[in-house]
Formats: structure tokens, C-alpha cells, sequence
């Protein structure tokens, strides 16, 4: 049952984002709240220490979004999150786990079962501003989905600019994703089924911690198989190859086919693994034939590198606003009128099979 109390100004966005901080330390609590309170556009209205205590919570106050820690007394994480989504089927709910493999497996296998994100507890949360913004942007970030209700296919792209589809079949289908990216990246990998005619490349900007075990994820989906990429791996078809946290990943071409290389170069965009040396290098390595595909993200992030692509033959499709928690990356290369098509995100696999389906010239 959802908490009385919602009106239209509410819905339209005009209020704070109303959170409750469900942890059993006290101290973490707090300084979770104070963290979330020392931003105008959010407001803290419950603080619980269990599961239990937050579907009770959720009865009587209304809430956009619960930051839910995993293990707690009398109900813990994974046993209240079913409950609080049944309780309210709009409410979003980010998990809090430690930074940790056990942790990292945890919250993806809750993004699986419908929370829309995680945020990794450092070991002192005091203090630590990379947690502060991260919690705080994605706060932000699903409270204004919330707000905006179920995504429509039927969101107004009139005004993008889109390019004619290339008559050059892709050779390789390069990803990039951000904030909401787990979510997104399991649909879209659903969605392209079990077998394809090139290897994909995935960025996701992710901790070191959490890349191998999101690929794990993507590969127990039933789909394609996903593992983190080597140095020196070569490309297979059919395969999908993530960026490893904290390394940027690069394409190279062989006399053998497509490889994978790793490189400790600086951060750019802000983030290691980043999607622009990515996609440069594979607009480089497949003389263009690229398909890039910009999924839900903060920032600007593939913009240059899409261009690149785009400059060499390839081609680029975007997730559209509605569907997207962020629409800073697909955003940003869709308004700067890189894209062969922008499309809800149940909508991308299906055109890009059509598109992986043309003949090779």
C-alpha cells in the first residue's frame, strides 16, 4: 500500500526528493542524513534501523526513495526489499553495500530483483565526499524518475537530429553506461539474445570490486557469455568483453582479428575505465565499422569518441530521455546529432539486431 499524502506539484517534481536512510548504525544513519539533508533538493523524512521498521515506515510517510542497507538485524536488505517494492511498485530503492566482492554480488543480485541501483559503503563513511556526490547524484537522479512516473515510449524527439543509417555493416558493438547502467545493461543483453555476429565491449563506470562480479551477472542471465577483458584477449564473436574497473579498455586490430588492451593511462571524463579511448580506439581498429550504443549516464562521457566513430563510417544508437535515469551520455550524442536512432531502452536491442543483420559490404 502506498503512503497517502502524494499531490500534483509533488509529482511534477516541485517538492524535495523524500528519502528514507534504513541502516542499523546509528552513526552511519546519521551521517547518511546529514549528507542527503545538506542538499536543497532532497529531504531526509525517516530514518529506521531494519527492514521491518522501513515497511512499517512506508505505511504512515511518503517516501521517493529508500537507501537500504543489506545486512541488518530482525530483517535485513534482501528480505525487506520485495516487500517495500511490493508495498509501493513506484518506490526506488538503492542499495548501500560494502565495497567488498561479497558486497558488490549482494547489490547486483538486488538490481536483478528490481532495486534501481547500489551505492558502495567506503570503510569510513565520514567524511568521504566521492561517497558523498555519488549518494547524493543518485538520489537526485531516481528521485526525479520517480516523480516523472513510468517512462513513455512517446517522449517528443522531434527536434534530435538523426543521421541515415550507414550501408557498413558493423564489426564490433561498443556499450557505454553510467548511473543506472546495471539495470539498463541486463535488459539490453536480454534483449540481443544468445548468439551475434561480432563481440561486444562494454564500459560501465564501476569499481575494480564490482566489474568482474557484473560480469558474472551478465553472463547468469542465459545470454551471451560476459567476462571481464585481458590484455592481448582476442575478440571473439558472440562474447561479450567488460571494461575492468579502474583500467581503460582499448581495441586494436591484428592480422588475426580484433584484441583487447588495457591501459593505466590517466582518468579522462573524470572516470578509468572511461568510454572515449574505448570507442577511439575501436573507431581506429574497425575503420569505422563500429555500432556504439550510449546507454543511461551521468555526464558526457563517449561523446568525443562517438564523434570519432561516427567521422570513420560507424553508427550510434541512444537510449531516450524517458526511459533513462540519467540522460547525460545518450543525451549528449544524441543532441549533438550523432545518432543513427534514440529509442526507449525495451526498443534498442531489436534495432540494433537489425542493424548487426546488415550485409557486409
Amino acid at each position: 500500500m502506498i503512503a497517502p499524502g502524494y499531490t500534483r506539484a509533488e509529482a511534477a517534481g516541485s517538492q524535495p526528493v523524500r528519502v528514507m536512510v534504513c541502516d542499523d548504525s546509528a552513526v552511519i544513519r546519521g551521517a547518511v542524513s546529514r549528507m542527503l539533508d545538506a542538499d536543497p533538493a532532497v529531504q531526509v523524512v525517516a530514518r529506521v534501523a531494519n527492514g521491518q521498521m522501513a515497511l512499517d515506515e512506508l505505511k504512515r510517510t511518503p517516501i521517493d526513495i529508500v537507501v537500504l542497507d543489506i545486512e541488518m538485524p530482525v530483517m535485513d536488505g534482501m528480505t525487506a526489499l520485495p516487500l517495500l517494492l511490493r508495498a509501493d511498485s513506484g518506490l526506488k530503492v538503492i542499495m548501500a553495500s560494502t565495497l567488498t566482492t561479497r558486497g558488490a554480488d549482494i547489490a547486483l543480485r538486488a538490481v536483478r530483483l528490481g532495486a534501481a541501483d547500489y551505492v558502495s559503503k567506503p570503510s569510513a563513511v565520514i567524511g568521504d565526499d566521492v561517497f558523498r556526490r555519488e549518494l547524493v547524484d543518485k538520489v537526485k537522479a531516481y528521485g526525479r524518475l520517480r516523480r516523472r512516473g513510468a517512462p513513455s515510449a512517446a517522449r517528443e524527439t522531434a527536434t534530435l537530429r538523426l543521421r541515415p543509417i550507414t550501408n557498413l555493416a558493423p564489426k564490433l558493438l561498443a556499450v557505454g553506461s553510467s548511473t543506472g547502467g546495471p539495470q539498463a545493461l541486463f535488459t539490453l543483453v536480454q534483449g540481443l539474445g544468445k548468439t551475434l555476429n561480432v563481440p561486444v565491449v562494454m564500459t560501465q563506470h564501476m569499481p575494480a570490486t564490482f566489474t568482474p562480479i557484473l560480469a558474472e551477472h551478465i553472463s547468469k542471465l542465459g545470454c551471451m557469455p560476459c567476462a571481464e577483458a585481458k590484455e592481448g584477449e582476442p575478440l571473439a564473436p558472440g562474447r561479450i568483453y567488460l571494461a575492468p574497473g579502474d583500467r581503460h579498455m582499448m581495441i586494436y586490430a591484428t592480422r588475426n582479428g580484433l584484441q583487447a588492451r588495457l591501459s593505466s593511462d590517466p582518468p579522462e571524463n573524470f572516470c578509468r575505465p572511461s568510454v572515449d579511448p574505448m570507442l577511439r580506439s575501436a573507431a581506429t581498429a574497425c575503420e569505422g565499422r563500429v555500432l556504439v550504443t550510449m546507454l543511461t549516464g551521468m555526464g558526457q562521457d563517449g561523446l568525443a569518441g562517438t564523434r570519432r566513430v561516427i567521422e570513420t563510417g560507424g553508427s550510434a544508437v541512444a537510449q531516450d530521455e524517458a526511459t533513462s535515469v540519467v540522460w547525460g551520455m545518450p543525451g549528449a550524442i544524441a543532441q549533438a546529432g550523432l545518432c543513427n536512432a534514440v529509442l526507449p531502452l525495451p526498443h534498442i536491442a531489436p534495432k540494433l539486431l537489425e542493424l548487426l543483420r546488415m550485409p557486409h559490404a
